[in-house]
């Protein structure tokens, strides 16, 4: 074992899944911050992240995103969360896939260790990598102790369904609104998502006839989420395409039920603790969330389920894991 410090590059902080990553887990190991600047997802950060360790004095360098250092003398580690911009078209490119191929597969090889989320995402990488199955290391996530079933909620005049999404097309939006359309639940009860409309789902919205029904939050402070999600009725998130899913594991700390699919991460991550659907079948979905809305039993089954299903998920595992491979550096 090597007395190098161990540093971290800082940025990815407030953004999505990989940024409450970094956020958690440094929370809790406390690296020393790299002064790295720019985007970290920027393709170019391979060659400006090279740059400036070259002028680092020794260190083990852990990076909570995807992109490696074109070159280092140091030995580092990166987290792949998912391989979503090479297995979903909507999020893929010709340059993505050269990207991919020519940088991130070279850094995998020449990283120590790679850090991945889910069982899913290491046989993903294992298979595309073709590097050794011990070299990568699913760490996991955690859910954050403020998710929890007691305390405040929103006081608002009709229950509604819960969407912890974006406006990318891999969350199957448009799925999720004729499904919500199709189901078998009172026209009071409606559909919150997280985030702002654009116009693509404006539109479906329109076409559905479904104004009245659909409500966006529009920015949510991390500390309004938990009470976003236990005044919620269930969690609903059919997304074609997942490396983990944290909002299931914080709609089931929530004391809430989960409707998920039962693709890619997502039953892994939900245990037998959700109502999985197919998320390409508009009435699987659309019967789940009657099913959910109307059955009292399934509701407490699930949401009990929920709470054993959570505890294999906690931070402090997470950075535990972390530490003990970059501390074989």
């Amino acid at each position: 074992m090597s007395n190098r410090p161990i540093k971290i590059d800082p940025r990815w902080k407030g953004m999505g899944g990989i940024g409450t990553f970094y956020e958690q887990v440094n929370k809790i190991n406390q690296y020393q911050v790299l002064d790295f600047e720019g985007s970290p997802a920027s393709p170019l950060d391979t060659i400006k992240s090279s740059i400036k360790l070259s002028k680092l004095s020794e260190a083990k360098v852990f990076f909570p995103g995807y992109i490696p250092p074109l070159l280092t003398k140091h030995p580092y580690v990166i987290t792949i969360h998912d391989l979503n911009h090479l297995d979903r078209p909507e999020n893929s490119s010709l340059f993505k896939k050269i990207f991919y191929n020519l940088i991130i597969k070279r850094g995998c090889k020449k990283a120590s260790y790679i850090f991945t989320v889910s069982e899913f995402s290491k046989r993903r990488i294992v298979d595309w990598s073709g590097v050794p199955s011990e070299k990568v290391i699913n760490v996991g996530n955690g859910v954050s102790s403020s998710f929890h079933p007691d305390g405040e909620r929103y006081d608002v005049p009709y229950d509604y369904l819960l969407c912890v999404s974006n406006r990318k097309l891999h969350k199957n939006e448009e799925g999720t609104l004729k499904a919500f359309k199709a189901a078998n639940i009172d026209s009071s009860i409606k559909l919150v998502f997280t985030g702002k409309e654009d116009e693509h789902v404006r539109t479906i919205i329109k076409n559905l006839k479904l104004e009245d029904r659909v409500i966006f939050t529009g920015f949510i402070p991390e500390t309004d989420l938990p009470k976003l999600y236990r005044t919620a009725k269930a969690l609903l998130f059919v997304s074609f395409y997942e490396g983990f899913g944290l909002p299931i594991v914080e709609a089931q700390a929530s004391g809430i039920p989960v409707i998920t699919a039962n693709n890619t991460s997502l039953a892994e991550i939900a245990g037998d603790a959700a109502v999985l659907v197919d998320a390409a079948d508009i009435d699987s979905i659309a019967k789940a969330i009657t099913d959910v809305c109307h059955s009292e039993t399934l509701k407490n089954d699930l949401v009990k389920k929920g709470f054993e299903n959570k505890a294999r998920y906690s931070w402090e595992d997470t950075a535990s894991k972390v530490h003990e491979y970059l501390s074989r550096l």
